[in-house]
């Protein structure tokens, strides 16, 4: 998505930059298109954006905002190729003589002129406007062959090149679409780096919070489990999922005779041989008495 965005927009900004030797003619013939081309490649190229912060950023919402951005940039994608395979399948010729006569007006005229090198429509005598180049005696042919056989070469180009893309959106689409229906607490955690896993003194701070929030309500007050356990669940669901919270909470109720010390070395070295699982939070502290 970003690659092509990217490319389609480099393209645009440099045909309304007249980079090219004929840009100008695309400015002034088929300036609808290239329009709603250069507000397709822009909008994909944001939307590529906000599908790279919704996976780094591991968010659901951004991700689902990247799924809808996604088929406004499908209709942006086969809107100018429609346009442009029906304007040259279709009777070109008599699109271009309209075009000529009634659009383009003067200045587009003159414009066409000096880049195809003619002059006047058929003849200099012909909707001709007069330049330096282009007058009454002016051996320049017309512009009439030239104008037609570009048109008939960039239209052709143009929507080659959208429904190439065509399909490759669609599997773009498909992909967002399951990728945010099953972001969940866990998307991208297997892949954590290894600059980022726990350390064992951020393992033994996590752990002596932890025993500090389960054996305090234990041993003071008797509390039933709904007021001692929902709090300290739902403080470890948010920082490592319901079913790892429930886990844990399940095995600190079937020993609360043991002492919630913080963990020793070796807990630590447990936990970064299994890889930063998150089995390893699970395992058993010293043995010892309230």
């Amino acid at each position: 998505m970003s690659a092509y965005a990217l490319t389609g927009l480099i393209f645009c900004l440099l045909t309304w930059f007249d980079v090219f030797e004929h840009a100008d003619i695309v400015r002034v013939g088929n300036r609808t298109e290239l329009i709603i081309s250069t507000a397709a490649a822009t909008l994909a190229a944001l939307t590529s954006i906000i599908g790279w912060a919704g996976i780094l950023l591991n968010n659901r919402s951004f991700l689902a905002v990247y799924t809808f951005a996604l088929w406004l940039c499908f209709a942006l994608l086969v809107t100018p190729g429609y346009l442009t395979y029906k304007q040259r399948t279709f009777n070109l010729e008599g699109k271009i003589n309209a075009q000529w006569s009634r659009n383009l007006g003067a200045e587009g005229r003159l414009r066409i002129q000096n880049r195809l090198h003619c002059c006047g429509y058929y003849s200099p005598f012909v909707e001709a406007t007069v330049s330096q180049t282009c007058y009454a005696r002016s051996v320049l042919p017309g512009c009439k062959d030239a104008f037609i056989k570009f048109e008939k070469h960039v239209l052709g180009l143009w929507y080659t090149v959208a429904f190439s893309l065509v399909p490759l959106q669609l599997v773009i689409m498909l992909i967002g679409l399951l990728c945010s229906n099953h972001v969940t607490y866990r998307f991208g955690k297997g892949m954590m780096p290894k600059a980022y896993r726990l350390s064992m003194a951020s393992m033994a701070v996590i752990m002596d919070n932890y025993t500090k929030c389960v054996s305090l309500p234990i041993c003071s007050c008797r509390l039933s489990h709904a007021h001692i356990f929902f709090p300290v669940h739902s403080q470890l669901a948010e920082q490592y999922g319901s079913e790892v919270a429930s886990d844990i909470l399940a095995r600190s109720r079937a020993s609360a005779h043991l002492d919630f010390s913080p963990p020793t070395a070796g807990m630590g070295a447990t936990y970064m041989s299994s890889h930063g699982r998150y089995n390893s939070l699970a395992a058993k502290a010293p043995e010892g008495n309230l």
